[in-house]
């Protein structure tokens, strides 16, 4: 039993002073402007669009880090899929894969500006008059918007949003752009959820 105790006792000291040691190097990473794993959050966004007979459905997985209390940033890896009726007889389907990269600013806790960059990996799918066409582009878009949240009162903070934007580049191959290369607004609904809170120090 002694024994046992004994062991009990070590075990819980070790642990303890390993915690102090682990807070000690978050300290210090907080104080030399470091990488702490406690920034990193994942989340990510749905997508919907509708204008002039297309319709835009997709997802966004992201994984990001809290820059700052007023700056996320990250990676994304989204897949969309657009359907848009150009005429009774001729339609395009659309399946696209987009690695990018993200950043959120907030101004102020509740709004923020967003800037969105995807490179797409987009098969392209032609119905006209009953036969199927195929082929596969590659198209870069830049999503630029303004959205609200329910609250960013700190740095890697869990939060929903809600935006509004819109693809800027030109490139009539975007799955944000018609076939006749007009803009149209591309809605997101999206959450964020910190990774590593445990290790948080408040």
């Amino acid at each position: 039993m002694k024994k046992f105790l004994l062991i009990a006792v070590t075990t819980i000291c070790s642990l303890s002073v390993m915690a102090q040691e682990e807070e000690k190097k978050e300290d210090e990473e907080v104080k030399q402007g470091g990488f702490r794993k406690d920034m990193l959050f994942t989340g990510g966004n749905l997508n919907i669009g509708f204008f002039n007979g297309v319709t835009v459905l997709g997802a966004t997985p992201q994984l990001g880090y809290s820059v700052a209390e007023w700056l996320d940033a990250g990676i994304s890896l989204g897949y969309t899929y657009t359907s848009q009726s150009i005429a009774s007889d001729y339609k395009v389907r659309q399946t696209i894969i987009g690695p990018g990269a993200f950043a959120r600013i907030f101004p102020i806790q509740f709004l923020f500006a967003s800037v969105q960059y995807e490179h797409n990996f987009i098969r392209v799918k032609e119905i006209i008059s009953g036969n199927d066409f195929v082929r596969k582009v590659n198209a870069g878009s830049l999503l630029l918007g303004l959205g609200y949240t329910s609250g960013k009162d700190g740095r890697n903070v869990p939060y929903y949003y809600f935006s509004v934007a819109f693809d800027v580049l030109k490139n009539i191959n975007s799955p944000y752009r018609t076939i006749s290369n007009e803009i149209y607004p591309v809605v997101n609904a999206g959450f964020n959820i910190p990774l590593f809170q445990k290790s948080r120090r408040r």
